[in-house]
């Protein structure tokens, strides 16, 4: 029985070649799209899932409250986690991590020259990797990391720097030109789908930061994490939370701090508080990206249903005398299921060679390694099987049913009509409901792709246009030498202003501070977001000072800029008001007077608001020059600035990025979505209007003899194919009125995960009806004038 149903349905396929084609075309790169879809939304929901105690295993996160809002960070006070390892009888182990960056110096013990460069290195307390269990190909965390001047590397790492991993064991890596320290282990590198990019791990007992020591400082380099203990949940830390925070802020910093364990699960989703990746895909861009995979799934299955509940007038001759000939209704249903089976079979087929191609795109878009093994991955596998049997069911069986349940004696005589075969009701209803789906991809696409412009053109409040930033040492025998060579590189013809600082006005890493103002007794209830930067800060960057003078020149903290925000935190109506007063930060700094007042800035991405901010001279604390360069010699400029840097600094590395690749970045998850969406909507567009292409082919080819007689009776072509097109372009139209109440409601709640958006017009919406409906005309029409121009004589010589 099996053979003869694969031999029955390879012989209707083939016979309706035509329509047989469409189906594939449409359900190849419909599945296509759903695989594409399924191997990035597997490899998201996959980060840290590897961990064994990953549901125990919470992020200790930070947040302050804003006139404007609230501000999350993923930092906490660095003497926070011994607090609470001392606290928390909750918590089996607590961890602190602290991220840094400088230059590493490996010695060639070859004779060669030695290797320098720049890296990200990590500061952790071994009870992390007591947390996290990674293994360890020599040397044991608890001993490596204990004490100070202790490195420890990845795999990788360490065969990139001495050959061989076993050949680092015991080995020193000088850093920042400052201590070296002897590699005392080695561990397995981190997967890539891990939130932690750990290569160069030092002993946290290394890390000294005079800053450190006082609750008011945070950054969201410095983090901590704690392994709960077994049969406890968060809701049994919600009272030790509390009395931990009254314990250690309210006398100090009334009602301003907050913090919460965050679970490891939402580390790598939660763009509030970001990661040491500095890459967050939200769940509800994840959901939308699963939508638009089902919205493929359902269009393809509804061009498969349509066309194949139109074709049915043509196969009822064939139901007919089956059934004459014995065969029942329920063999004729597994015969409609088993072709809808094997064009899905076949169209997969297709798909997965797509795939193939399209992967090498999609990880260099992602800048990501992702996988495609069908055999090697069983989740894969099994999900393939599922598209089968779904595409199969769905698409298949309502024309099995109809075609199945054909009266055999009207069968035989022709008298089958669109009606009885299900055709004009069900087949309005899909079509509307595909062009519906069209309609609402349509109109999201537009928003995000508009919402994208919008941050690219949307003033910062400073001015990032060929802006250069230059990493510099920071120690003491480097920092004689800034001023001779920003003297130097002021010279060179391209070069227009150049500032030292801690960041630039907007950057990935952020500090904040308790601070008193006007000499109050209390810490404000808010936090302070500072910069360190000489007095040429405002005038490299466009800063606009908008009351009082810029900083006087000067290598220690001496006075402060401050910006509208924390003027407005503070009730400080008239920025005039606040020169002269004072600000005290944290850790007991002193007085020291406001001396100007700058206009809003923003210091992170448009998702998070504006912070309060000061402006102030600190030497010890610059770590880059920025360089503002003149566009027309900027290519020239580079490579000269590169020669007087080097020239100064021989032992370091020169690292430069420009400011605007560096707020690129801090959108790359946005970017990516935005592509995604553009690709898989324009899928969606491509096979809802081949589906439609056939269907009207179809529809034509049964309409043939009323074309005939109309033609006869003096219509004219034009006439034709507006009848052809009326009952299209009603559907359009309703589809479109079904679509943007649901369009809104998305891109609403999409919208709301930015401070910063665009608002919703209706020029979206309309453009979607205007786009659905000229394809839609085009499409039809091109099918209706060959069919109008048909010679009436062919279609109806034997009547």
């Amino acid at each position: 029985m099996f053979r003869l149903n694969l031999k029955i349905a390879l012989r209707n396929l083939w016979k309706y070649k035509g329509y047989t084609a469409i189906n594939i075309v449409g359900l190849s790169i419909g599945l296509a799209g759903c695989l594409l879809i399924f191997i990035f939304l597997k490899f998201q929901l996959s980060f840290d899932k590897s961990e064994e105690k990953r549901d125990r295993i919470y992020r200790i996160v930070s947040s302050w409250v804003y006139p404007e809002g609230e501000f999350f960070t993923s930092g906490v006070p660095i003497p926070l986690i011994p607090a609470m390892r001392n606290d928390f009888s909750e918590f089996e182990k607590v961890a602190a991590v602290h991220q840094g960056g400088g230059i590493l110096k490996i010695r060639n013990e070859e004779g060669g020259a030695d290797m320098k460069l720049k890296q990200d290195i990590f500061y952790v307390e071994p009870q992390f990797f007591e947390i996290f269990k990674i293994e360890w190909l020599s040397g044991k965390p608890e001993e490596a990391l204990s004490q100070p001047n202790m490195v420890t590397l990845s795999e990788k790492t360490a065969v990139k720097y001495f050959g061989n991993w076993k050949n680092a064991i015991g080995k020193s890596i000088r850093y920042d030109n400052k201590a070296d320290y002897k590699v005392t282990g080695v561990f397995k590198d981190f997967p890539e789908n891990s939130s932690f990019p750990f290569e160069v791990v030092f002993s946290y007992a290394s890390f000294d930061d005079k800053f450190g020591k006082e609750w008011g400082w945070v950054t969201n380099r410095s983090e901590g994490y704690g392994l709960l203990k077994e049969g406890l949940t968060p809701a049994d830390l919600v009272k030790p939370l509390k009395q931990f925070i009254d314990k250690h802020y309210t006398e100090k910093s009334p009602a301003k701090e907050k913090h919460y364990f965050q679970p490891l699960s939402e580390v790598h989703h939660d763009a509030r508080y970001s990661n040491f990746r500095y890459k967050t895909v939200a769940y509800k861009e994840l959901i939308g990206l699963g939508v638009i995979g089902l919205f493929l799934l359902i269009t393809a299955c509804i061009n498969f249903v349509n066309l194949a509940t139109a074709q049915a007038i043509s196969r009822s001759k064939e139901v007919g005398i089956r059934k004459v000939m014995g065969s029942r209704r329920k063999q004729l249903i597994v015969q409609f299921l088993s072709e809808t089976a094997l064009i899905t079979i076949i169209s997969l087929g297709f798909a997965c060679v797509l795939t193939e191609l399209v992967i090498p795109k999609m990880e260099s878009l992602m800048e990501i390694n992702v996988s495609f093994h069908l055999f090697t991955e069983p989740v894969i596998f099994v999900f393939m099987f599922i598209l089968i049997a779904s595409v199969s069911f769905l698409a298949g069986l309502y024309p099995a049913l109809i075609m199945s349940g054909f009266s055999p004696a009207l069968a035989i005589k022709n008298k089958i009509s669109s009606a009885s075969a299900g055709g004009l009701g069900l087949r309005k209803v899909l079509v509307v409901a595909q062009f519906a789906i069209t309609a609402v991809l349509i109109i999201a696409t537009l928003v995000v792709v508009r919402q994208m412009e919008y941050m690219r053109e949307k003033s910062l409040g400073f001015d990032t246009k060929a802006v250069s930033m230059v990493n510099i040492p920071g120690d003491s025998l480097s920092r004689l030498k800034y001023e001779p060579l920003r003297q130097r590189l002021l010279q060179l013809p391209g070069v227009q202003d150049i500032s030292l600082t801690s960041a630039a006005p907007i950057s990935s890493g952020n500090r904040t501070v308790s601070f008193k103002y006007d000499r109050r007794p209390e810490d404000e209830k808010t936090q302070l977001n500072i910069k360190q930067a000489d007095e040429n800060y405002l005038k490299t960057f466009n800063l606009e000072l908008i009351a009082g003078r810029n900083l006087s020149k000067s290598d220690t903290l001496k006075e402060f800029i401050v910006n509208e925000q924390l003027l407005r935190a503070l009730g400080v109506v008239n920025p005039s008001d606040a020169i002269g007063k004072t600000i005290s930060l944290g850790g007991g700094s002193g007085d020291r007077k406001i001396v100007g007042v700058v206009k809003d800035f923003n210091n992170m991405t448009f998702k998070s608001t504006i912070s309060p901010i000061a402006i102030f001279s600190a030497k010890n604390e610059y770590s880059a020059m920025a360089i503002k360069m003149d566009v027309k010699e900027m290519m020239t400029t580079i490579k000269k600035v590169e020669q007087e840097w080097n020239a100064a600094f021989p032992d370091d590395v020169y690292e430069a990025q420009f400011l605007d690749d560096n707020i690129q970045n801090f959108y790359k998850t946005e970017q990516v979505m935005g592509v995604l969406f553009k690709v898989f909507a324009g899928v969606v567009i491509f096979i809802s209007f081949i589906g439609l292409f056939g269907l009207v082919s179809f529809i034509a080819t049964q309409k043939t003899r009323e074309i005939a007689i109309r033609k006869v009776l003096g219509a004219s072509t034009l006439e034709l194919v507006k009848m052809l097109n009326r009952s299209f372009l009603w559907m359009v139209l309703i589809a479109n009125l079904v679509a943007w109440p649901l369009a809104y409601i998305f891109v609403s709640k999409w919208l709301n995960g930015f401070v910063y958006r665009i608002d919703i017009s209706i020029w979206p919406f309309m453009m979607a009806m205007v786009l659905s409906v000229v394809i839609t005309l085009i499409t039809v029409s091109l099918r209706s004038y060959k069919a109008a121009n048909t010679n009436p004589i062919d279609a109806l010589k034997y009547e």
